[in-house]
C-alpha cells in the first residue's frame, strides 16, 4: 500500500478487481496519525491511488466497511482526541469511488466499533457484536440498503465481545473469539465460536449454534472474512493478549500474535488448517479483501508492534 496502517477497514468491489483501505492508523500511533484517507487498488492498473477521504472531522478506527454492488459502506469505528480519549461513532457513509463522492447513510442505531460484518442478496449487511459506548453488545444489526434502514436480527447467544473475527457465507454468519468483560469489570479473551443460519424469508431470523474450538488459540484482533457466494470463513493471526491503538497491552507489552492461519468450511461443516506458521502474520485489520488473488490482508499489526504497509495473500492450500 502508499503507507503503513493498521486499524484500517477494507473491502472489494467488481468481483475483487478493486480492493479499499480506509481510514487507519500510521506507525507513530498518536492521534495525529489516525487517517480519513481511502486508497484503492486496481488490478487493472496494477497501481494504488488515493480516493476521496471520508468525511468527518477525524479519521477513524475499527470501522467496518463492505463492499454493496458499485459502492462501499463504512460503519461505525472510533475517534481519538489529544487526550487519548475514545469516542464511538454512529456514521455510516456510503462512497461511489465512479464518482469520488461520499455520501451519509442512515445512522447505527447502537453506535459500535470493531465488530463482523458481511452481507446477503446483495442488499442486507449484517453488523455482528461489536463495542459499543456502554461496552461489548450482542446486537446483530441489519441494515437493508435498498431502503437505507436499519433492523435488530436475532442476538447471539455468546458473551458480548469486540474485535473478534468473522463473516457471512452462504447465508451463514460464523465468527470466533475477541475481548469480553468480566463480572470485575477487566477484559480478557473469549475462546467461543459461534455459527448463525439466516432465514431466507426473514433476514431478521437467526438460528445460532455453538461450534467446537478453532485451530490455535483463543484471540483478539484476527484478520477474517468471507465473501458473500463463497463457502468459506478465512481467519489468520490475531494477538493472544488484547491490545489498545498504540500498540500495546494493559501492562505495556506489545501483543503476542498467534501464526495460524485456518478456515471453516460450510459445506464440510468443519475448521481447516491452512497454515500453522503464516510467514508475516498480521492483527488488527478489520476485514479481508476478496480479490482475484484470493483473499488479501492489507497493512496491519506485526509481531514486534511494527504497522506494516504490505499486501499479504492467503496461503493456497
Amino acid at each position: 500500500m502508499p503507507t503503513e496502517l493498521t486499524g484500517n477497514a477494507v473491502a472489494s468491489l467488481r468481483n475483487g478487481t478493486e480492493i479499499f483501505s480506509i481510514m487507519g492508523i500510521g506507525p507513530k500511533r498518536t492521534w495525529e496519525s489516525i487517517t480519513p484517507k481511502t486508497y484503492v487498488l486496481r488490478f487493472k492498473s496494477g497501481k494504488w491511488s488515493e480516493g476521496k477521504p471520508v468525511p468527518g472531522v477525524a479519521g477513524r478506527l475499527g470501522a467496518s466497511a463492505i463492499g454493496v454492488k458499485s459502492q462501499i459502506f463504512v460503519f461505525g469505528g472510533y475517534t481519538v482526541d489529544g487526550r487519548g480519549e475514545e469516542s464511538i461513532v454512529s456514521d455510516v457513509n456510503s462512497y461511489l469511488p465512479d464518482q469520488r463522492r461520499w455520501y451519509r447513510a442512515e445512522d447505527i442505531p447502537v453506535p459500535v466499533d470493531r465488530a463482523v460484518i458481511g452481507m446477503v442478496h446483495d442488499r442486507y449487511v449484517y453488523l455482528i457484536g461489536g463495542r459499543s459506548r456502554n461496552g461489548p453488545v450482542n446486537n446483530v444489526q441489519v441494515y437493508d440498503v435498498e431502503k437505507n434502514s436499519w433492523s435488530q436480527a436475532t442476538p447471539s447467544p455468546g458473551p458480548p465481545v469486540f474485535g473478534h473475527a468473522g463473516g457471512v457465507a452462504d447465508e451463514t454468519i460464523v465468527y470466533v473469539d475477541g475481548a469480553k468483560k468480566a463480572a470485575n469489570g477487566q477484559y480478557g479473551l473469549s475462546d467461543e465460536c459461534w455459527m448463525g443460519k439466516i432465514d431466507r424469508k426473514d433476514p431478521n431470523k437467526i438460528a445460532w449454534s455453538k461450534l467446537p474450538a478453532h485451530p490455535g488459540p483463543g484471540r483478539f484482533g484476527i484478520v477474517g472474512g468471507a465473501a458473500e457466494k463463497d463457502h468459506r470463513v478465512f481467519f489468520s493471526g490475531g494477538s493472544r493478549t488484547m491490545f489498545n491503538f498504540k500498540g500495546v497491552d494493559q501492562d505495556g507489552q506489545q501483543p503476542d500474535l498467534s501464526p495460524v492461519t485456518f478456515l471453516f468450511d460450510l459445506h464440510g461443516n468443519q475448521w481447516e488448517t491452512l497454515a500453522e506458521n503464516t510467514q508475516d502474520v498480521r492483527a488488527d485489520v478489520n476485514g479481508l479483501a476478496f480479490s482475484q488473488l484470493g483473499p488479501l490482508v492489507l497493512g496491519g499489526t506485526q509481531k514486534n508492534a511494527a504497522i506494516t504497509a504490505g499486501v499479504l495473500a492467503f496461503p493456497k492450500k
